[in-house]
């Protein structure tokens, strides 16, 4: 019998057990009355087993939906005012702040709906990357955790920028050897539950599980304020979360492996909106 047989079979049981199936809902995501984020969306051509994609946010309860609705509501908009005074604190031996290069954190509008993409240096740039660059290199100070609090209100702040942005990551050119690996990773089995992420985000996602739905795993709301955390969290925590429930060792936060499956996830979710930092549970 064939691995992705058995997972069928497993899946199956495991419906039988518990679990029911919960397709998207039909609702529309306009934040603050204003921001209309694009949820639905027909699939890149270079995805290939899927007809649609859909944000997470289609997902969730209509408790979790309303929270991402409106600024005041969503928890992580507390966490972004902070960034918002970070944002102009001088830190570091230079005495400089994101401010003194950047002037002001609208100038970053559009960038998250790219990232990741390769530089000048020829590797793979994420938004953590970029803050940590600005800060060792042009403030003199130390680099922030990748997902301590303080990189991803930063994060968030930036991201929010682009909210309401369609996805556009490229893969071509420099950037296709690290997509083909991230792809490569996407659709690996891994640990003694031998499940690949396609498994779960491509071959069953509207499962419902206890109280909580798969989603296909698209990553346009991160950073996302994660309620069972009460924090905001970083793509890479989640992939490295989903690898270590397959009860396999799993890769670092910030490693030349994640960054290349971020990549390929991003480029999954071309057509949708930036919608981060959004809220799950």
């Amino acid at each position: 019998m064939r691995k992705s047989t058995l997972f069928c079979a497993a899946a199956a049981a495991a419906i039988s057990s518990g679990w029911a199936m919960a397709d998207p809902d039909d609702d529309e995501l306009v934040i603050n009355g204003e921001i209309e984020i694009v949820t639905e969306a027909p699939a890149p051509e270079h995805v290939e087993n899927l007809d649609t994609i859909y944000s997470g946010w289609r997902f969730r309860t209509d408790e979790t939906q309303a929270l991402e609705m409106d600024d005041f509501d969503n928890p992580a908009m507390v966490l972004v005012d902070k960034a918002v005074d970070a944002y102009g604190m001088p830190d570091g031996t230079e005495a400089k702040s994101c401010a003194s290069c950047h002037d002001d954190v609208e100038t970053f509008t559009g960038l998250a709906a790219t990232l990741p993409k390769v530089g000048e240096d020829g590797k793979l740039h994420t938004i953590e990357d970029l803050i940590n660059t600005c800060r060792t290199e042009r403030m003199g100070a130390e680099p922030w955790k990748w997902s301590g609090e303080p990189m991803q209100t930063m994060a968030a702040l930036i991201v929010s920028q682009s909210r309401g942005l369609p996805v556009n990551v490229s893969f071509d050119g420099p950037a296709r050897s690290f997509w083909e690996q991230g792809k490569e990773m996407y659709y690996t089995r891994y640990g003694q539950l031998e499940l690949s992420c396609a498994n779960c985000h491509e071959d069953s996602f509207g499962l419902m599980i206890r109280a909580d739905h798969l989603s296909q795993g698209q990553t346009n709301d991160f950073p996302v304020y994660r309620l069972k955390q009460a924090k905001l969290i970083s793509k890479h925590n989640r992939f490295k979360g989903c690898i270590r429930d397959t009860r396999a060792e799993t890769f670092a936060e910030g490693s030349d492996e994640f960054r290349a499956l971020e990549l390929y996830v991003a480029t999954r979710g071309n057509g949708l909106s930036i919608e981060g930092p959004g809220v799950r549970q």
